[in-house]
């Protein structure tokens, strides 16, 4: 199952680092990568696999959610069969 990890908030050292550690600790395979930094602001876009997961659903949402409020930036997942059920209507 393929999702998408977008991260929006001021522009620190070590978003991407941060982000892409939480992907290998639960096994989560990054696909594909886009980012910028508008204003002082990071905006950043990612594909991921999610076969691998190590968790559930519920608890990797709840991991997302953590780091986001812990690095004080918004960060979401969206599983790609939502954008493709979108598409359908």
């Amino acid at each position: 199952m393929k999702a998408f990890i977008t991260v929006v908030g001021r522009d620190t050292v070590g978003v991407v680092s941060r982000v892409s550690t939480l992907c290998s600790e639960l096994n989560i395979n990054i696909e594909d990568i886009s980012q910028s930094i508008l204003q002082g602001m990071f905006a950043m876009i990612m594909l991921v696999d999610l076969a691998g997961c190590n968790v559930t659903h519920e608890e990797l949402r709840a991991r997302v959610e953590a780091l986001g409020q812990e690095m004080e930036m918004q960060i979401n997942l969206t599983r790609q069969e939502v954008f493709d059920a979108m598409h359908t209507i």
